[in-house]
């Protein structure tokens, strides 16, 4: 059995705990037993995949390729990860330049299968894989008890990860709203209501543009290369999402007591 983070607390508390202690728990994860199979196994049989094919039809290679890049949901999705990684990225129409999602792409890019010769024949490409599924799983656990934390570690590597790319600060927007997670963290951060997804994407861009600097003085992603401005996002997340859960159980609290009263109408 892995090593299960600790989270003793939720919000703010939680977090500043969790980043006292993340360097030691990390390291208790990562000798756990199951990890270091996983991990000792890719690392020993990544070299002999050389096409898309051998990737996923392999389900110890593909958990660990896919758990890097934070898609580990879609271990079943066989055949959309296999086109997805035979297209590659160096053709505009390929899947994963079209998909909103671009960590589809970004695994694309890191297997290189359209390339003369993938990336899995690099020396040092196993341990790249492996360290980034390492981190993300370490997420994935601490999500079993807050998934708010672990939106909060994600969004610290990620967002940090893309502002200091040098796209335009549009294409990175974009990018972040394209990314289930960034895109959580930034709607609850900003307070935006469930139906700001159904709105026209230059609409998002602008309302997510315009809420961004209200709250740090900028409208850009790339002010978050300022450690101090993610943590003062991710404390906003925290702050905020606090609120919508004691909204929501309050409200389920005043919709259950009107349906006790309803059922005893003596009393």
């Amino acid at each position: 059995m892995s090593f299960q983070p600790i989270v003793p607390m939720s919000g703010i508390g939680g977090w500043n705990f969790l980043k006292r202690t993340m360097e030691k728990q990390q390291q208790t994860f990562n000798r756990s037993p199951v990890m270091e199979r996983e991990a000792q196994y890719f690392k020993e049989n990544i070299g002999k995949v050389k096409r898309a094919e051998d990737l996923v039809s392999d389900y110890r290679l593909l958990k660990v390729a896919l758990g890097a890049f934070g898609l580990q949901d879609d271990i079943n999705n066989r055949f959309f990860i296999r086109k997805v990684l035979e297209e590659g990225s160096l053709n505009e129409k390929s899947l994963g330049n079209l998909l909103s999602d671009k960590r589809y792409l970004e695994m694309a890019k890191a297997f290189g299968f359209d390339l003369g010769t993938p990336s899995t024949q690099i020396s040092t490409f196993a341990d790249k894989i492996v360290k980034s599924y390492r981190e993300r799983e370490f997420e994935v656990a601490v999500g079993y008890s807050d998934e708010n934390m672990r939106l909060g570690l994600t969004i610290r590597r990620d967002l940090a990860a893309l502002a200091k790319k040098e796209s335009s600060e549009n294409t990175k927007w974009f990018t972040a709203l394209g990314s289930p997670p960034m895109r959580k963290v930034l709607e609850t951060a900003f307070n935006l209501p469930s139906s700001f997804g159904s709105l026209d994407l230059d609409m998002q861009l602008a309302t997510v543009k315009d809420k961004a600097r209200q709250a740090f003085g900028s409208e850009t992603i790339s002010q978050f290369t300022d450690p101090e401005k993610m943590e003062a996002l991710v404390q906003r997340f925290l702050v905020r999402a606090e609120v919508q859960a004691m909204t929501t159980s309050f409200s389920a609290g005043s919709i259950a007591l009107q349906l006790l009263q309803a059922g005893n109408p003596g009393r």
